[in-house]
């Protein structure tokens, strides 16, 4: 075989082994878990909010998809029909009042048609529903007087509210105290207990750089920024695990602030509450003896000394 001719076959060999690789390496990148999650449409089926945003993001992708499929195809068959021809004169156009009246209404009829259906399920999307009579028992009333207009409430102004603060590179979930005491407060990172049931309502910020919690399944993304706080609420009815992760590039660990929700029954999410509460207690009972028994050893040699 010439040598021109091996080449030839050598190189259309590499260009298709390259061609087969990209193939493969993008096929798993978008096959993967992560990357097809309701592949066209946002995740959802972890919370009413959720859902609401995946019906309207599908009602919306289907106009826009009926408007693409007719312009582009009114667009090839012009170019079909009215293709340049030898020795064809083109037909001079000045305008066409009906058509352009036509498209006109016709554009503002969509829009008009989307912004009510927007506004329509906006309400189910920003004011979250009261808890389940079987839910988490929520007896403190928000106090509406010194909330925040955008912080989300239930008709009845019960929730569970849980402040959510992004750390690099790690998530904080500080839940309440009846006695309002900081330093009682139960708190875990990384994975938030929930029960079911029940309204859960969170206030988001950061404590050094914008981050952005998301769980997909749970809703929209929302930035937790240092010095202001951002509202959102969710809640789930079955229990389950729910996985997402700081959607802001935060630094170089950025990839490692994963964030998950774990959903449990009421009863068992107060034995947990309970039990953290307690830890949290005796943790701090234990410090302060420490912390004592430091100070009194650092000022014991001074005052024995001669």
């Amino acid at each position: 075989m010439p040598a021109a001719l091996t080449c030839v076959h050598a190189r259309t060999r590499r260009r298709v082994f390259t061609l087969a690789f990209a193939g493969a390496v993008a096929g798993g990148l978008a096959l993967a878990a992560g990357a097809s999650a309701d592949l066209l449409t946002p995740e959802s089926g972890g919370s009413a909010n959720a859902d609401d945003i995946d019906t309207l993001y599908k009602i919306v992708l289907v106009v826009a998809t009926v408007i693409f499929i007719g312009v582009e195809g009114a667009l090839v068959y012009s170019l079909v029909k009215f293709r340049a021809r030898k020795n064809a004169v083109a037909a001079q156009i000045r305008g066409n009042t009906r058509l352009e009246i036509g498209w006109t209404i016709g554009a503002a009829v969509v829009l008009v048609v989307l912004a009510v259906v927007t506004f329509a399920m906006l309400g189910g999307i920003r004011t979250p529903p009261n808890s389940d009579a079987d839910g988490f028992a929520t007896p403190v009333v928000q106090n509406v007087s010194s909330a925040s207009a955008f912080q989300p409430r239930p008709p009845n102004g019960r929730s569970l509210n849980i402040k959510v603060n992004g750390q690099r590179y790690v998530w904080r979930y500080t839940y309440p105290d009846d006695d309002d005491n900081v330093l009682n407060n139960a708190f875990s990172y990384v994975e938030m207990v929930v029960p079911t049931k029940t309204t859960i309502t969170l206030n988001i910020d950061a404590q050094d750089v914008a981050h952005s919690w998301w769980i997909p399944a749970l809703g929209g993304k929302f930035d937790g920024v240092p010095g202001h706080t951002n509202f959102t609420w969710f809640k789930i009815d079955k229990p389950g695990v729910y996985r997402g992760q700081c959607a802001e590039l935060c630094g170089r660990n950025h990839a490692d602030m994963v964030a998950q929700v774990r959903a449990v029954e009421p009863a068992e999410f107060k034995t947990w509450l309970e039990t953290k509460k307690r830890e949290i207690d005796e943790n701090n009972a234990g410090a302060l003896e420490r912390r004592k028994a430091d100070a009194e050893a650092a000022t014991t040699p001074a005052e024995e000394a001669p």
